[in-house]
């Protein structure tokens, strides 16, 4: 059961006043998990891609599903593990037309779109930096247009390379120049965040509940929000 974030109290969120948004020159937002709830995504590769793969290979939910974890795990936090054409080649299947056969689950997660307008407002440099392949990238921006809000968007396979990669945001720096020390990274991904605090980013910060149907993610090492209402001024 969700609980409206004002009804409740989270020992490892910051308050309003913590976030000092005067030395924070640039925000880096992933999409998936943190934008976006990541239901949709949950849902395509853990029910939705499994239910097709047993259709069209004539075999039990259960198989396909034994069958896809295992596959997944082989590839998971390389750049294939997003990569719409690469699971279209390994599974035989249209992975495009079948996200887009499910694209009424895609939601924004709340009050993003009040902290979006306020970084616009402050003249923040606001710039997505996605995993996502641009044929899913493409189909949420459609989707939700939150594409209005950022001074550029970045996807990782621009870059040749996942953002849990060793080496990703120091590359990144070709693509969008940015003073780390004055930037403020929110992503849902733990492996993410570390691999931009070993780089060092001054402010990462993770998503408390990226998917509305799932666990809370808790971490010992990085401040996990709740709502972007807890790191607004």
């Amino acid at each position: 059961m969700n609980i409206d974030a004002d009804d409740k109290k989270i020992p490892d969120t910051p308050g309003n006043h913590d976030m000092p948004w005067e030395n924070i020159e640039t925000v880096l937002l992933d999409m998936d998990g943190t934008l976006l709830d990541l239901h949709f995504d949950n849902h395509f590769w853990l029910t939705h891609v499994p239910e097709c793969y047993a259709e069209k290979h004539d075999m039990s939910h259960d198989e396909a599903h034994k069958h896809l974890m295992c596959r997944y795990g082989e590839v998971r936090g390389r750049l294939d593990w997003y990569c719409v054409d690469f699971w279209t080649k390994e599974l035989s299947l249209d992975i495009e037309q079948l996200k887009h056969d499910i694209a009424d689950k895609i939601s924004i997660r709340p009050d993003v779109e009040a902290f979006l307008h306020w970084l616009n407002e402050s003249h923040k440099r606001v710039v997505l930096v996605t995993n996502a392949h641009p044929a899913s990238l493409n189909l949420k921006m459609e989707k939700t247009k939150l594409h209005v809000h950022f001074d550029k968007i970045i996807n990782a396979h621009e870059i040749g390379m996942a953002k849990e990669q060793d080496g990703f945001w120091e590359k990144l720096q070709s693509f969008e120049a940015y003073d780390k020390t004055r930037t403020l990274l929110i992503d849902d991904n733990l492996e993410v965040l570390q691999s931009a605090h070993d780089y060092g980013i001054q402010y990462c910060y993770g998503v408390q509940q990226p998917d509305s149907r799932g666990e809370d993610v808790r971490s010992e090492q990085f401040i996990t929000i709740d709502s972007f209402r807890d790191i607004l001024p």
